[in-house]
């Protein structure tokens, strides 16, 4: 079996920001840990004020599924007990995550394929930016 690469992204419930770097440098170690108990690798992870990106490798052994529910899932619990602060979100939203999720196909690309650079990821017109409502421009609507 070979293991299949896939890039994750979760946006947070309510538009305003709510991640800091504190926020965003624990959900990484809280990503790896649920990774590792899936037999999985974080490749990458990078994020911003309202949502995460993650890179993963894992066997087609691995249910996508069962992973994504236990990253949404574990990481807003470790959150609220490590970040106070961050009650006052939940009480707005009630949960962290967005119920939707992102996730790509990259056809075995390799990996310094997928990376932007810099000059083309500061370039507008190189990168699809989701509708509030979380669909892609370039999405059909029927």
């Amino acid at each position: 079996m070979f293991p299949a690469t896939r890039p994750l992204g979760f946006r947070d419930e309510v538009p305003p920001p709510v991640f800091t770097d504190a926020h965003l440098s624990r959900l990484e170690d809280i990503f790896q840990a649920v990774c590792a108990d899936f037999g999985c690798d974080l490749v990458e992870y990078n994020g911003e004020a309202e949502h995460v990106h993650l890179l993963l490798t894992y066997l087609p052994t691995v249910q996508l599924s069962r992973l994504v529910n236990s990253l949404k899932g574990v990481s807003p619990r470790r959150l609220r007990q490590e970040f106070p602060e961050l009650a006052r979100h939940y009480c707005r939203a009630r949960r962290l995550w967005s119920g939707s999720y992102f996730a790509g196909s990259v056809g075995g690309a390799p990996l310094n394929v997928l990376r932007p650079t810099s000059s083309s990821s500061a370039d507008p017109t190189t990168t699809i930016h989701l509708q509030p409502d979380g669909r892609s421009p370039l999405a059909k609507t029927w």
